[in-house]
């Protein structure tokens, strides 16, 4: 590209940040599209997906025209980069969608056992025994955040309580429950 042909785009891209100009930005797309395309599908991407991904970086083109600095670069460079940009980000996002088929996370849960079964009963039924042994005011907001969802602010707002109250309290009663538990389970 020579310095007349830079000056060139860099008043079409100037009238596109300034004015909107739709006649230059069809200008700059017809010599953009094809040459992205074209550098788009040697870096291995399909035509469909090459096409969809030079849409998208004219969009680019047309609502950031108003970055672009002649001075530090020729537009060629510019709109290339962000191509670049772009098909970096496309290419994580879908690498980041492959399933590690070894995750935990997506291995269905192993089989519990009959006793591990009655250890979780007994344990829940210390649980909700110790709960109940909180004063009420302890009780009520433990069921507002963990049963019922409630933020501290949601508890405070619906109590009428201070919000240090709600926390001081939620805090008490995981000390109590903490030390009751303790004893009970060992």
């Amino acid at each position: 590209m020579d310095a007349e042909e830079r000056q060139r785009f860099a008043a079409l891209v100037k009238a596109v940040a300034d004015d909107r100009d739709q006649q230059a930005f069809s200008i700059l797309f017809d010599y953009f599209a094809p040459r992205l395309k074209t550098w788009l599908m040697r870096q291995k991407m399909t035509s469909g997906e090459a096409e969809e991904l030079v849409q998208e970086i004219m969009i680019v083109l047309w609502h950031k025209a108003h970055l672009y600095d002649a001075t530090r670069s020729s537009l060629s460079t510019w709109v290339f980069r962000i191509a670049r940009n772009r098909r970096i980000d496309l290419q994580r996002r879908a690498s980041s969608r492959i399933l590690d088929e070894t995750d935990p996370t997506l291995l269905p849960p192993a089989d519990i056992g009959a006793e591990e079964i009655i250890a979780n009963d007994d344990r829940d039924a210390s649980i909700r025994a110790a709960v109940r042994r909180l004063p009420w005011e302890q009780r009520d907001m433990l069921r507002a955040a963990f049963f019922l969802g409630q933020s501290h602010s949601e508890i405070a707002e619906a109590t009428g309580l201070p919000l240090g109250t709600v926390k001081s309290r939620i805090r008490l009663a995981f000390g109590k429950l903490r030390k009751m538990l303790e004893q009970e389970l060992g």
